[in-house]
């Protein structure tokens, strides 16, 4: 099976996210900006329930494509979970939690990528 390339990955995982109602969903390209990934893709969910649904969905779509994460990190009732799939980052925050962090800021030369048509 062909390794998906980091762009489909976060397309996927998008959709995954967008259809149990994640909310004020981001996918940043940091390629020319991070050594460490290409993507982040960052989305909040309105409970811990809500953030634990959002990070399963992700999980299980990429799984379907043979991909699992190198990492996983924090648990919803921290307000932040960290799915690492080496070139992609997914963010997964309570609202509130997200507002303190800041990534887009932190990251505000990130150009944005487009979901339109995924």
């Amino acid at each position: 099976m062909t390794r998906p390339t980091a762009e489909r990955k976060v397309r996927r995982a998008a959709r995954a996210a967008l259809d149990k109602r994640a909310t004020d969903l981001v996918v940043l390209d940091v390629q020319g900006l991070s050594s460490v990934t290409d993507y982040f893709l960052v989305c909040s969910g309105k409970s811990t329930t809500h953030m634990k649904t959002i990070t399963d969905a992700i999980r299980a779509e990429l799984k379907s494509d043979g991909v699992r994460p190198l990492h996983a990190e924090g648990v919803a009732e921290s307000g932040w979970i960290l799915l690492d799939y080496g070139d992609v980052l997914m963010h997964v925050f309570l609202e509130e939690t997200r507002v303190y962090y800041a990534l887009e800021r932190l990251w505000g030369d990130a150009p944005p990528v487009s979901l339109d048509g995924s």
